[in-house]
């Protein structure tokens, strides 16, 4: 009998908690991805890639625009506040925010890699993929492995 009652009060808690973190995972995508997936404008995601060699625009308004490429596909990313020390043209960079109705990727955050064998493992897996990758067969990673954090 005790069964019979904790088995749907369970089940019940378990798919209000599995619905909650639903909405707490930020998926990791690079531009090729972004684009094949159709992400939603004001999702939370992570695009990562490299810095677009000759995209970085600094407004005196403090405003950051640069452009994220995986070299098959490149996405316009504006932020607002303090570059990471390492952020340089053609370095690896993840940043977090949301994609804007217009397309432009809006950054809340910017993380960029430490040297030129680190690199955040979701940008060496994305460059791999799409067989871009130019580095060496080993990468540390900034991030937690998988796809969602």
């Amino acid at each position: 009998m005790v069964v019979a009652v904790a088995a749907p009060i369970l089940a019940m808690s378990v798919g209000l908690s599995l619905y909650a973190m639903g909405d707490a995972a930020v998926y990791f995508y690079s531009p090729s991805q972004a684009l094949e997936k159709h992400v939603p404008a004001g999702r939370l995601v992570r695009l990562g890639g490299l810095v677009q060699m000759g995209s970085v625009v600094k407004r005196s308004d403090g405003t950051i625009l640069f452009g994220v490429t995986d070299r098959r596909a490149s996405d316009k990313v504006m932020f607002k506040g303090d570059l990471p020390d390492l952020f340089r043209e053609g370095q690896g960079v993840v940043t977090e925010g949301e994609f804007q109705p217009d397309g432009v990727f809006e950054a809340r955050q910017v993380l960029a890699k430490h040297d030129e064998r680190y690199m955040p493992k979701e940008v060496a897996d994305a460059l791999k993929k799409s067989g871009q990758w130019r580095g060496p067969s080993t990468v540390a990673a900034v991030l937690p492995a998988g796809d969602v954090r």
